[in-house]
């Protein structure tokens, strides 16, 4: 298992336009919680100007489903996407813990 985040760059009119979209989103991100791929997700406030979800998975097709079917990305709330694999090592969901000595 391994742990990939989705970052979204969001359009400038992303928080006047989100609200058409909103219901959809989370109905989404929350399936995506209850089937486990999702770990946890929101945007960056002041400015708002990006997002970032955590996902879990053997790959980064996960996420990348995600992206591709998620309506803020269909409706141009989200200017480009990336994911990036992340090697957590510390907390008690870290895939691949490190604890010194």
């Amino acid at each position: 298992m391994k742990h990939f985040l989705l970052v979204y760059d969001l359009a400038d009119d992303y928080l006047t336009r989100r609200a058409e979209f909103r219901e959809a989103h989370l109905n989404m991100a929350w399936g995506a919680h209850a089937q486990g791929d999702l770990v946890i997700g929101g945007a960056f406030t002041d400015p708002a100007d990006t997002a970032l979800l955590l996902f879990k998975g053997e790959s980064k097709e996960v996420a990348e489903r995600f992206a591709k079917s998620d309506p803020y990305v269909t409706n141009g709330l989200v200017k480009s996407w990336r994911v990036r694999e992340w090697n957590t090592v510390a907390g008690a969901m870290a895939i691949n813990p490190i604890k010194p000595g």
